[in-house]
C-alpha cells in the first residue's frame, strides 16, 4: 500500500478506528465518559500515562477520527476540535496569549471574529492592532516587542480579499510571532496554509467542511507543541467541545468536500462572470477573475477561486434589499459553506455589529451583497438573481 495518498483519498478513508465489530462506515460514540479495567489505569489515563479515552470533553473516538482526518488533510501534526469557529479562535488565544500581548490582526475578517479581538478579550488586557490583509508592510509596521500573534483570514469575508500568506508568515517571524490562518473560504481542497509558511490553520467546520448547514464545528491545527501543549489543555479545562454527533456529521461531509469545493468554484466563476456584465451592478468581488486586485497571486496559492462572489449593486441599500427580497430560490441566510447557495447583506447581517467606520474601513458598503454559491443550476440561479436586477 503506498505511504501517501492524494487528498481525495485522505478525505474518505484518514483517521478512521474501527471497532472489534469492522463497522465499515466510522463509528458514531455516543457516550460522555469511558470505562476503565482498574483504578490504576483509570489514573494513568487521566495522567497522560497510558493513551486511551476518559471523557467526551476532550477524548472522543468520534471526535478523534474527525481530527485525525482534518489534520491530513491540511497536512498538519495535530488538531484539535471545537464546539464551532469562534470558540476555535477564542480557544487559540486564550492557550497561547497572555494579557498584555499583542496581535495583528486583518482588517478584513468576519464580524464576531473583530469582536472577540477588540471587545472580548481586550477586557482581558489582550491588545490588537488591525491591518489590510494585502499590505504585507503594513504587517511589519504594525510589530511591536510584545506582538504575539499575526491572524488573517483569506480569502476574505465577505470581499474576497487575498492574503498572501508566505510574506505574512516570513513578517511574523522576523518579529518572533506565530501566523494564524483561517481557512473557512478555500478549506485545505483548495488551500493549505501551512505549506506556505503559516503556523496555525482555524476552521468554522460549519462552513464547508460539514457542506449541508447541518450541524456547528471548528478546528485548531499546527505543530503538535502548540496544539496539543497548549490549546488542546485549554479545551480540556473550559470545553468547548465538540459533540461526537456533530463530529460525526462533518466527517460525513468531509468525504465530498474536494468535488463539492471545486464544482461550487466553477459555477460560482460563472455567476461572477455573469454578474461582471450586469449594467445593475457596478463591481464583483471573486478572486477568479481576472479583474480582481489579486487574482494572480490567488492563481498562485489557491486551487481555485471558492464559492464566495460578493457583488455591489448601484443604489445602495435600497438596491441591495430589492435584489434579495425578489429571490425565491436563493436562501436568505447569513450562513454559508451549503450546498444550497445563500444570499445575505453584510453591512447588516454578518458585519452589522460593529461600527460603521470599520465597515467603511473594511470595505463593506451599502450595497454589497454576499452570494455564496452553491451546487444547483447556474441557470437557474440568474434567473433568480435576475428578478431584482431587472
Amino acid at each position: 500500500m503506498k505511504d501517501t495518498f492524494e487528498l481525495a483519498t485522505l478525505s474518505v478513508r484518514a483517521g478512521q478506528r474501527r471497532t472489534e465489530l469492522q463497522e465499515h462506515s466510522e463509528a458514531l460514540f455516543l457516550t460522555s465518559s469511558f470505562v476503565f479495567d482498574s483504578a490504576a489505569q483509570a489514573a494513568a489515563r487521566f495522567t497522560g500515562a497510558e493513551e486511551g479515552f476518559v471523557y467526551s470533553r476532550f477524548t472522543n473516538p468520534t471526535v478523534s477520527m474527525f481530527q485525525d482526518r482534518l489534520a491530513a488533510l491540511e497536512g498538519a501534526e495535530a488538531c484539535v476540535a471545537t464546539a464551532s469557529g469562534m470558540s476555535a479562535i477564542l480557544a487559540m488565544a486564550m492557550a497561547l496569549l497572555k494579557s498584555g500581548d499583542h496581535v495583528v490582526c486583518s482588517s478584513a475578517v468576519f464580524g464576531a471574529t473583530v469582536q472577540l479581538f477588540s471587545g472580548v478579550l481586550a477586557r482581558f488586557g489582550l491588545q490588537t492592532t488591525f491591518v489590510s490583509p494585502t499590505d504585507a508592510r503594513a504587517w511589519e509596521r504594525a510589530l511591536r516587542p510584545n506582538t504575539k500573534l499575526l491572524f488573517l483570514e483569506t480569502p476574505s469575508n465577505p470581499l474576497t480579499e487575498v492574503s498572501d500568506i508566505g510574506a505574512i508568515a516570513a513578517v511574523a517571524k522576523k518579529g518572533g510571532a506565530l501566523l494564524a490562518v483561517d481557512n473557512c473560504f478555500c478549506t485545505p481542497a483548495l488551500q493549505r496554509p501551512l505549506a506556505l509558511g503559516a503556523d496555525l490553520v482555524i476552521h468554522s467546520a460549519t462552513k464547508y467542511l460539514d457542506g449541508q448547514g447541518r450541524v456547528m464545528g471548528g478546528a485548531v491545527l499546527g505543530a503538535k507543541a502548540l496544539v496539543m501543549d497548549g490549546v488542546f489543555g485549554f479545551l480540556r479545562t473550559a470545553g468547548p467541545t465538540l459533540s461526537p454527533f456533530n463530529a460525526w456529521v462533518i466527517l460525513k461531509g468531509l468525504e465530498t468536500l474536494e468535488l463539492r469545493m471545486l464544482a461550487q468554484s466553477e459555477r460560482a466563476l460563472e455567476l461572477a462572470r455573469w454578474l461582471e456584465r450586469h449594467p445593475k451592478v457596478a463591481r464583483v468581488f471573486y478572486p477568479g477573475l481576472e479583474s480582481h486586485p489579486q487574482h494572480a497571486l490567488a492563481g498562485r496559492q489557491q486551487r481555485a477561486g471558492g464559492a464566495v462572489v460578493s457583488f455591489e449593486v448601484k443604489g445602495g441599500r435600497e438596491a441591495a434589499w430589492k435584489v434579495i427580497d425578489a429571490t425565491r430560490l436563493v436562501s436568505i441566510t447569513g450562513n454559508l459553506g451549503d450546498v444550497k447557495t445563500t444570499i445575505t447583506h453584510p453591512a447588516t447581517t454578518t458585519h452589522g455589529r460593529i461600527s460603521a467606520e470599520a465597515r467603511a474601513a473594511a470595505g463593506i458598503g451599502e450595497g454589497l451583497i454576499r452570494l455564496a454559491v452553491g451546487l444547483e443550476s447556474t441557470e437557474d440561479l440568474k434567473a433568480d438573481l435576475s428578478r431584482g436586477l431587472g
